[in-house]
């Protein structure tokens, strides 16, 4: 990608700043280091069971934390998740509508054409119509 369109890209940004925070997010967790910072925290909890007097609630710290941390990355990955999959689908509908625009103007003289370009626009948002 060249610099004039990556900021053209970066200056037309008009997403939400919890958009911007849910893809940083994202990309963060979805690397080597994060998993190895959980680790990390697993073996700390681990290593600090003689400071606990009850071993129950040296469970219930970790088993808190973890479910806490990890209601939070699913609501952001299911977020990221989203917004990927409508990405994805906008650039099917765009390729669709283009190849029927080819097909409709090669097929003036082929019906057969005319009706699969027929078939592919009404395919095109299908899944908003289910």
């Amino acid at each position: 990608m060249d610099n004039s369109a990556s900021d053209a890209r970066l200056s037309d940004d008009d997403r939400s700043s919890f958009d911007r925070f849910v893809e940083g997010a994202y990309l963060r967790v979805s690397q080597a280091p994060f998993f190895f910072v959980c680790a990390g925290v697993v073996v700390l909890w681990f290593a600090s069971v003689p400071l606990w007097v009850d071993l129950k609630q040296w469970q219930v710290a970790i088993h808190t934390v973890a479910s806490v941390v990890s209601l939070l990355l699913l609501v952001l990955l299911e977020n990221a998740s989203r917004r990927a999959e409508e990405a994805a689908q906008e650039k099917l509908n765009v390729i669709a509508e283009a190849l029927a625009a080819l097909m409709d103007s090669r097929g003036e003289a082929d019906p057969d054409l005319r009706e699969a370009a027929a078939r592919l626009r009404a395919a095109v948002g299908l899944e908003e119509r289910h």
